[in-house]
């Protein structure tokens, strides 16, 4: 079990005992490799929106002036590929290597919820809908703290060991 393909992700392992589970295993490892060339199409494509939609707000009378729901629209469309970004980091990361990294998931989540916090009409959003968007917030930003914490104090335990 020392090739390369058992120490990334045991559970889709390339050494696995049944040859029809290492053939399923490399099926799912080359869909997630597949997933990332999409995701890639996908941030290019949002790129282009986002410039598209840059150009489009900038030609339209008053020209060269930007409204404040143009400027948040704009902001929308730069957040949607930030989040694109973080997701092809996840499958990137997924893909090298032999851990989930819950830090990038829940940060990927705090933005995709700051995204919907900063596009969020407040005119017509129902009041249960703001609240339910704060829990979620909260419980993300705890979740994240956490195990930043967590993290900070299994280095600080390591560094002690090593003193």
């Amino acid at each position: 079990m020392s090739d390369a393909g058992s120490k990334i992700h045991y559970e889709l392992s390339t050494a696995h005992h049944d040859p029809l589970i290492r053939s399923l295993h490399a099926i799912i490892r080359v869909c997630v490799k597949f997933l990332a060339v999409l995701m890639t199409f996908v941030i290019l494509w949002g790129v282009a929106d986002v410039g598209y939609v840059l150009f489009s707000r900038l030609v339209q009378p008053p020209f060269m002036l930007l409204s404040v729901g143009d400027i948040f629209k704009i902001f929308g469309a730069f957040m949607v590929v930030l989040i694109a970004i973080e997701i092809f980091i996840n499958i990137r990361l997924y893909l090298g290597s032999n851990t989930l990294p819950i830090k990038l998931v829940i940060a990927t989540a705090l933005m995709a919820i700051a995204r919907k916090v900063i596009v969020l009409d407040l005119e017509s959003t129902p009041s249960i809908y703001v609240f339910a968007i704060a829990a979620v917030v909260l419980a993300l930003g705890v979740t994240y703290w956490l195990i930043a914490r967590t993290k900070q104090d299994s280095f600080s335990d390591e560094d002690a060991d090593h003193a």
